[in-house]
């Protein structure tokens, strides 16, 4: 059997050696998986990125483009498979899942894909295997095995997971595994899947089986559903945002649904970057899960995301980004599909959080993209708004981002997050709830969607103004304002913010039609109420 050169010293012959893949629960998968290694192709296991990028050119994966990112098309799906993602129904954690929100599986069909799974394996000519870690703060880290088919994915998972800074640092049995195999395509009928394509999350057997997609966001998401469950079993919030921390040691969060902003704004050039995406908030502070960014890049430009534009280079993964006659990326282009993505580690920012952690958060911003453009660009919430918000996880959705919206529509997830979450929305915002009130937390919400009419009518608000907003309540001048409440959500609005004109810090000041404007805010109010009347009453919690 082959072995890489630049590989950590690996003895393939070796059978305890190689248990070393598998992950520390069920005989089933252990034992299965030594007869893969010993009977599969050549095993590359943690190799260097620019190793496996050669290895993706090299096996037609991707085109290597001017500007030195590797550009791959991912197929039939683009985006997350939701209908297709699926939690195994286990005993010991049946009662701790949001079945409303999760696709179950019985055991029994999760061991036939599996086995079926591992025979697939067993005939692989080649399989990338990286092992190391997600949670950058020690006491809170879980070590990780992924293998799989594909070279650019495995780089993938190098550059978003935590690496090993050597082959000591690592346990001999990961706390979990994810096998990802992006050609093997299910049964429906005989493996009771919805398709050919499967996500399959078995908390009791720590194992992640992902199939029949070559999005490499499921394998993303899918560690992010497990870390869900690991940490709030352990008193941690799990949290779908960004982070930063300032020179002064002020940590801020940024939660937020996509196109909201929350890599963007995030991304500032005045602070340091703790991560674009997913943290914990253990007693002692915030800490990245991940090592690296995935952001969009549809419209992406130079001007008003430079980190980002900059960090797009030799090592950056693109997934189904259209480039030019010159292989230069173009980034306007949502023909294949909007949800253009970018992935590279953090160190390709220039002003990051070395360590991946930050303190308790004094600020946290909760990002909402209105296309009705009624929310106003800032409000301070109270502490029980703040739980209502997080509840519902506003946005919204506007013409021509999916297939049939012909007009702005409200979305809502719950915790920022509900496609990730396994367990009850009301026992994440009771734990943050806690955690807002230990640390004196303020929490404002920000509109970085319209001003001036809804969608159609009004515009976005520029993007220099929300990063002014954002500016004045990290350096603490917006808590000089006065405060009023607004007419309809109850929200307090500051009355003056530094360079940003005092019209539009009052949505209805923008609107000329008033009672347009009174219409479209009260249908959006009775729409965050059936929500949270669902939320809070309508499911069990």
């Amino acid at each position: 059997m082959k072995k890489s050169k630049k590989c950590f010293n690996l003895n393939i012959d070796d059978k305890e050696t190689l248990n070393t893949f598998g992950s520390s629960r069920g005989e089933l998968f252990m034992i299965d998986l030594d007869d893969v290694f010993k009977n599969s192709g050549s095993i590359l296991y943690n190799l260097p990125v620019s190793d496996l990028i050669e290895e993706a050119i090299r096996n037609n994966e991707g085109k290597l483009l001017e500007n030195g990112a590797l550009d791959v098309f991912t197929g039939k799906y683009t985006g997350r498979i939701p209908k297709d993602k699926y939690i195994v129904n286990e005993e010991s954690i049946h009662n701790d899942i949001w079945w409303e929100n999760n696709n179950s599986m019985e055991k029994e069909n999760f061991i036939r894909v599996l086995n079926r799974v591992i025979d697939y394996l067993k005939k692989s000519r080649k399989l990338y295997v990286f092992k190391g870690f997600v949670g950058a703060d020690p006491r809170y880290r879980y070590q990780v095995t992924v293998i799989n088919e594909y070279a650019y994915q495995n780089a993938f998972v190098h550059q978003l997971f935590i690496n090993p800074k050597n082959e000591e640092e690592l346990k001999k049995e990961s706390d979990f595994t994810v096998i990802c195999v992006p050609n093997f395509l299910a049964d429906p009928i005989y493996d009771g899947t919805n398709s050919e394509a499967f996500i399959i999350i078995s908390f009791e057997e720590k194992l992640i089986l992902i199939g029949g997609t070559r999005y490499s966001g499921e394998i993303k998401k899918s560690v992010f559903t497990m870390m869900n469950y690991l940490m709030l079993k352990r008193n941690v919030l799990p949290m779908h945002c960004a982070a930063n921390i300032g020179s002064n040691n002020d940590t801020a969060l940024f939660f937020g649904l996509s196109g909201t902003g929350k890599t963007t704004l995030s991304t500032d050039p005045e602070r340091f970057l703790i991560g674009d995406d997913e943290h914990g908030w253990s007693s002692h502070g915030i800490f990245n899960f991940e090592g690296g960014c995935y952001a969009k890049c549809i419209n992406l430009s130079p001007y008003n995301e430079p980190e980002i534009w900059n960090a797009i280079r030799f090592g950056t993964i693109l997934e189904n980004v259209i480039y030019d006659v010159n292989n230069m990326p173009v980034y306007t282009s949502s023909k294949i599909t909007e949800n253009t993505r970018a992935s590279y580690p953090l160190e390709y920012i220039p002003r990051k959080a070395s360590n991946g952690i930050g303190g308790n958060p004094k600020i946290i911003f909760f990002l909402a993209a209105d296309a009705f453009g009624v929310l106003p660009p800032i409000s301070k919430l109270t502490n029980e708004q703040a739980v209502d918000y997080f509840l519902l996880g506003y946005t919204s959705k506007i013409p021509g981002t999916e297939k049939g919206i012909c007009e702005p529509q409200a979305t809502f997830s719950s915790c920022f997050g509900a496609p990730f979450l396994p367990s009850y929305p009301m026992r994440y915002a009771e734990l943050l709830k806690k955690k807002i009130a230990e640390n004196d937390s303020v929490v404002y919400l920000i509109n970085t969607g319209w001003i001036g009419g809804h969608y159609g009518i009004g515009k976005r608000i520029d993007l220099k103004y929300t990063r002014e907003i954002i500016k004045n309540v990290l350096n603490g001048e917006l808590e000089k304002a006065k405060f009023k409440k607004d007419t309809v959500f109850d929200l307090m609005i500051p009355e003056k913010c530094n360079n940003i004109p005092d019209e539009l810090l009052d949505p209805i000041k923008t609107w000329e039609d008033k009672n347009d404007y009174f219409q479209t805010a009260n249908n959006l109010l009775s729409a965050f109420k059936a929500r949270l009347d669902y939320i809070k009453n309508g499911i069990h919690q």
